[in-house]
């Protein structure tokens, strides 16, 4: 390596004195070998130091900054290679997956059923569109908080269709005998011409609202609440 420069003086001065201390005189194949030896390293070294100053002053006076150093953070912000040491520094999948991307070339894709929130959603060819409401089947006592009013207000109008058209607006699903049960339940505790409706009203509904065997279904349940039905109509036996 280089020797500093008071080394490389003091090497001189030695040679000097070699050289001319006593005059001139033979020199032995030793000392002449080791001579020439010296003066070939000595040039060596200027010309290593030389170059170095050289090429300093060229990196400076074109204004470059250092590049980053290849362990340090700024230099791997562009580096494609895993951070984990896994990989071999190619991109994900190829280059063919990500978001917004169509995928790799030559890739066919299955037939996919048409998403209505998509943005490309087009209703228009899609055919034609058949909207149904849809109505859930009425629990029981939805169903008594329902029909109760329109049995009431039959009693002060007396207007089977209207009480038809009321009752079709309804899911009643398996529950179409709890009509005529509910219906017979408060004529019992009204007056007479209050049952005069009631059994013109199950008259109309058969057949349009409910069957023979809702109306047969509804009269046994009542026979067999009868005892309940007592405790608030006590003729109802009778009735």
């Amino acid at each position: 390596g280089p020797c500093p420069t008071g080394a490389e003086e003091e090497e001189e001065d030695g040679d000097e004195e070699l050289l001319g201390a006593g005059g001139p005189r033979t020199w032995t194949p030793q000392e002449k070998l080791l001579h020439e030896a010296r003066l070939k390293a000595k040039a060596k070294r200027r010309l290593r130091r030389t170059s170095s100053r050289d090429s300093t002053r060229e990196s400076l006076s074109e204004g470059g900054e250092p590049g980053p150093e290849p362990g340090s953070p700024k230099g791997r912000a562009h580096d494609r290679r895993s951070r984990m040491g896994k990989g071999r520094g190619l991109p994900k999948k190829g280059g063919a997956g990500g978001k917004g991307v169509w995928g790799a070339p030559g890739v066919v894709y299955g037939y996919q059923e048409p998403d209505a929130r998509d943005p490309n959603y087009d209703e228009v060819a899609q055919g034609d569109t058949v909207y149904a409401t849809v109505v859930p089947e009425l629990e029981e006592e939805e169903l008594e908080k329902n029909v109760q009013p329109m049995v009431m207000e039959y009693f002060e109008h007396g207007d089977t269709s209207e009480v038809m058209e009321l009752l079709r607006g309804l899911n009643l699903g398996s529950r179409r005998h709890a009509v005529p049960s509910l219906a017979v339940a408060l004529a019992l505790e009204g007056k007479a011409s209050h049952r005069e409706l009631t059994s013109r009203l199950l008259s109309d509904l058969v057949g349009h609202i409910v069957t023979p065997e809702d109306i047969a279904w509804a009269f046994d349940k009542m026979l067999q609440d009868l005892p309940d039905l007592i405790l608030d109509t006590p003729e109802a036996p009778q009735v």
